[in-house]
């Protein structure tokens, strides 16, 4: 089957969880035997396997032109300006691009009707088979390819609502309007969970036979298996080495990068839980905190909080944060670790750091909000606690430095679950399903 995927590009400047799935999913479709063909929005794909293919909506140009309408050059679409984008990319909220958010979804009536064109001439050229929308923000653009070529249309959800909550009364409940107009374009959606799928089918008046729920899978070359030995031993199951706490994802404060750093100064014995004096963690000795997931220039006040924070207890030596997230040194890093939590303050739709951290035999702590529990449930990798605040947080993470064979434990529950049923191929095996399922649909009309 040829496929295109439409998917926007994140600069490659934190651990994007959408753009690792469709990577995985990229790298998992075109083992199975199909052609996949990448177009890349906003910013280059950093996939290496992608063939090159034409930018669309190049985010320099889309910026300028959504401010000043007669003000656009593909100049800007040049490598050199695109980088610059990509280093900033986040340093600007939702509410600040409630407009430009709104213009895409408007699509064709939208102020970048001439870059949908374009999108739409080269998928006449490439002549896809079906078409795969990384996400719901990308609908604007549906009803034209619809329209003028009948592809059958697969959508994705996973996490949109974090955006569109993010803006104001107003420009919100007008984005959730569009969305649900424009999901009349799409054949099939395939959310990430079923607490996701409950939550979307709500907000975009979808009918139950048009959404799948396709979980996501990773990859899982490289990771410890149960016949082979891990690159490097976790350290959950070496006694001998100090414990780590470990955070997977974009270090910001949207994804609960302060939570976390708080409770961990709460499981100091007697420091700043109680006020006196720099911690002396000797429940724990030599525990540590380490970051990984890059972040953006938005994010520099969540991390010299952090640190002013660690420093003004005697602490700044258990900190740890890590620039470079490359796959490989996903794997060295979670392999290092003893737990890893991602307390995200309102939940997520799934949380693939989950999948990569059980990979890895290192159990999950995570608070009972989205998805998490969907997962931590099915796999039995990890545990659930509640209200998502430090007290608690930090009370389920010593349950477990404290309790080193169960951490073990459920650290090999998860990595078996995650082998048996959430790899890149049993997800491509579930999109195969949803393709074939809007193809009939489309058929059928």
């Amino acid at each position: 089957m040829r496929i295109v995927q439409i998917i926007p590009g994140s600069g490659g400047r934190f651990y994007c969880e959408n753009c690792a799935r469709d990577d995985s999913l990229t790298r998992a479709l075109r083992a199975r035997g199909h052609e996949v063909i990448v177009g890349s929005l906003y910013l280059p794909t950093t996939e290496p396997g992608n063939a090159p293919v034409p930018l669309f909506y190049g985010a320099v140009n889309l910026y300028l032109g959504q401010r000043f309408p007669a003000f656009r050059s593909r100049l800007f679409d040049l490598e050199f300006f695109l980088r610059l984008a990509g280093r900033l990319s986040g340093a600007t909220a939702a509410a600040d691009l409630e407009e430009l958010t709104l213009s895409m979804l408007r699509g064709e009536e939208g102020g970048q009707a001439p870059e949908l064109e374009r999108l739409v001439r080269w998928l006449a050229e490439v002549r896809p088979e079906v078409v795969h929308l990384s996400n719901c923000l990308l609908l604007g653009t549906a009803r034209r390819i619809r329209r003028e070529l009948g592809i059958p249309l697969v959508c994705s959800l996973q996490d949109e609502d974090t955006w569109i909550d993010a803006m104001r009364g107003p420009a919100r409940a007008r984005a959730w309007q569009l969305l649900r107009e424009r999901a009349a374009d799409v054949d099939v959606f395939t959310p990430v969970s079923g607490h996701y799928a409950r939550f979307m089918a709500e907000r975009l008046g979808v009918p139950e036979d048009r959404l799948t729920v396709v979980p996501i899978g990773i990859d899982i070359e490289g990771f410890p298996t149960p016949r082979g030995k891990p690159p490097t031993a976790p350290l959950a199951a070496s006694p001998t080495r100090p414990p780590a706490i470990g955070f997977l994802a974009h270090v910001s404060e949207s994804m609960g990068a302060g939570l976390l750093a708080e409770a961990f100064l709460r499981l100091s014995a007697d420091g700043p839980a109680a006020g006196r004096g720099p911690a002396s963690f000797s429940r724990f000795p030599g525990l540590e905190l380490r970051f990984m997931g890059g972040s953006t220039a938005g994010d520099a006040p969540v991390l010299r909080a952090i640190r002013r924070s660690f420093a003004r207890h005697g602490l700044l030596h258990r900190l740890k944060v890590y620039r470079s997230f490359t796959r490989p040194e996903r794997i060295r890093f979670l392999s290092s670790l003893t737990v890893v939590s991602v307390p995200v303050p309102g939940g997520e739709a799934f949380g693939t750091f989950q999948l990569e951290a059980m990979a890895a035999g290192v159990p999950v702590v995570q608070p009972r909000l989205g998805g998490f529990p969907e997962v931590v449930e099915a796999t039995g990798g990890g545990i659930l606690y509640e209200p998502n605040t430090p007290e608690a947080l930090a009370a389920a993470l010593g349950t477990l430095l404290a309790d080193p064979s169960r951490a073990r434990a459920l650290g090999r529950a998860g990595r078996e679950a995650v082998l048996a049923r959430y790899t890149a191929a049993h997800m491509a095996a579930g999109l195969e399903q949803a393709f074939a399922m809007a193809i009939a649909r489309r058929l059928r009309q």
